[in-house]
């Protein structure tokens, strides 16, 4: 019999909840390859230049294996078990071969790049070593990994170190994200990096299950505002609809929908005037399509580029000129009430 909404705010189940959507077996995995790599457009030293991503196949997030965030399918391309430290280097020595100087690279595993149980101490820092020439080296990390002693043995003079932050409400990270942590972690972690003098690129996530669109946009402005206080770059992270997870039970039973991408643009414009020079971002993953951030199929790709030119320019005025029909939808949208943090049961 499916579940039912309940406005009770009774979250005590939600841990267990999210983990049971998982499959049972995890699929066969070659530890030896990357799960990606490519190319895309970002930002060093004010200019737009070309970026390496780098996804490394590692145990996955600690976290995930516990439970798990309501909206994050990444343990699905994880290996679950630990990945040998030899297998590790050969994923190295594959991206090596791929990478052709890139001023900016990302390197992310699905998980935290500092968990020692993901990868290796000597390892991380002999991955950072690699990529020493690039102007901006970014990994990703939970605030539990992010330690004085951790920061000193992997400092170098190019990294930065991102955190999903998603937001800045306590309520929306325990009821609505099932996050590992609270805000209080997250900014010690923030003051941590600051003392080291390492820049922090932090996540905002818009529109986590359990919230109507107006609520999705509130948050994620606040958290924007919030996170800018201690970053030098914020991304916000539309939801995207991602398999064997809470959201994607959600969807598949018509009671989700992806944010719209004129959520993003409000967001954006709201915020940007509010943070200085903090930069302001958003990548949105499978844009356009139904299982990520859309609007109505028509207008999605101008609106796309037009939050790509903002992201690697930061000039509001590239939103302008868009206009579509489906606008008057989305404003429709925006005015339902609350849910009220409606939770299964």
């Amino acid at each position: 019999m499916p579940q039912k909404y309940n406005q009770k705010c009774d979250t005590a189940n939600l841990p267990e909840l999210v983990k049971s959507f998982r499959p049972n077996k995890p699929k066969k995995i070659n530890e030896t390859r990357p799960i990606a790599m490519w190319t895309e457009k970002d930002v060093s030293d004010g200019k737009i230049v070309d970026a390496f991503v780098l996804i490394l196949r590692t145990r996955g997030c600690y976290w995930a294996l516990h439970s798990g965030c309501t909206m994050c399918g990444y343990i699905n391309d994880a290996r679950m078990e630990p990945v040998k430290s030899e297998n590790l280097r050969i994923q190295m020595e594959k991206a090596l071969e791929r990478y052709s100087g890139e001023k900016v690279v990302k390197i992310f595993t699905s998980g935290s790049f500092l968990d020692p149980n993901e990868i290796p101490p000597d390892i991380q820092i002999d991955i950072l070593k690699a990529f020493d020439d690039a102007e901006r080296l970014i990994v990703e990390s939970l605030p539990e990994f992010v330690t004085e002693k951790r920061l000193g043995e992997i400092r170098q003079d190019n990294l930065e170190i991102a955190m999903g932050l998603e937001s800045a409400s306590d309520e929306i990270l325990e009821r609505n994200i099932n996050k590992s942590f609270r805000l209080k972690d997250y900014m010690n972690a923030a003051e941590r990096l600051m003392k080291m003098k390492i820049p922090l690129k932090t996540y905002v996530l818009l529109k986590p299950p359990f919230m109507t669109e107006k609520e999705a946009i509130e948050d994620a402005v606040n958290s924007i505002i919030f996170a800018s206080k201690h970053s030098s770059e914020v991304s916000v992270n539309p939801v995207n609809v991602q398999s064997f997870t809470l959201v994607h039970h959600l969807w598949r039973r018509g009671e989700y929908r992806a944010p719209w991408l004129w959520s993003v643009v409000e967001v954006l414009k709201r915020a940007k005037p509010s943070i200085g020079e903090v930069r302001l971002v958003s990548w949105p993953t499978a844009g356009g399509m139904g299982r990520g951030a859309h609007n109505c199929g028509i207008c999605d790709g101008g609106v796309m580029g037009a939050i790509e030119t903002f992201s690697l320019t930061q000039d509001l005025s590239a939103f302008e000129s868009l206009e579509c029909n489906c606008i008057d939808e989305w404003r429709d949208m925006v005015e339902i009430p609350s849910f009220n943090r409606f939770i299964l049961q």
